[in-house]
């Protein structure tokens, strides 16, 4: 067996985040993908298999607010926004799911600006 990818490791570790991190209806999970380009977020509840509240940079809204701006300030923007949305849903508490990205740069960032825009984790 060969090394892995950085895609097969991220993959991996995802899955063994998965095994602990999950979502109710009291603390829906924070879901985080981190494409080369942009960057996605979900809040769900896991029990009902359902999105309460989601955001990305692909966003109509976002992409005005998100034009011309660094990656890093782009994923600052979309926790802000999944916050705002999550908040408007009721859902205060969150657990953040990193999706098996390490936890620096844009999902720091991500995590960094949902904190400020009220969500608890």
């Amino acid at each position: 067996m060969g090394r892995l990818t950085s895609r097969e490791a991220r993959i991996r570790r995802h899955l063994r985040i998965r095994k602990r991190v999950v979502g109710t209806d009291q603390r829906p999970r924070l879901a985080v993908f981190r494409s080369l380009g942009h960057i996605y977020a979900q809040v769900i509840d896991d029990t009902l298999g359902q999105t309460l509240a989601s955001a990305s940079t692909l966003d109509a809204e976002m992409r005005e607010q998100c034009t011309g701006k660094r990656k890093i300030e782009r994923a600052d923007i979309v926790g802000r926004k999944v916050a705002e949305r999550a908040l408007a849903a009721g859902v205060t508490k969150v657990v953040f799911d990193r999706g098996g990205n390490l936890y620096h740069g844009r999902v720091k960032a991500l995590a960094d600006g949902a904190r400020a825009a009220g969500l608890e984790f």
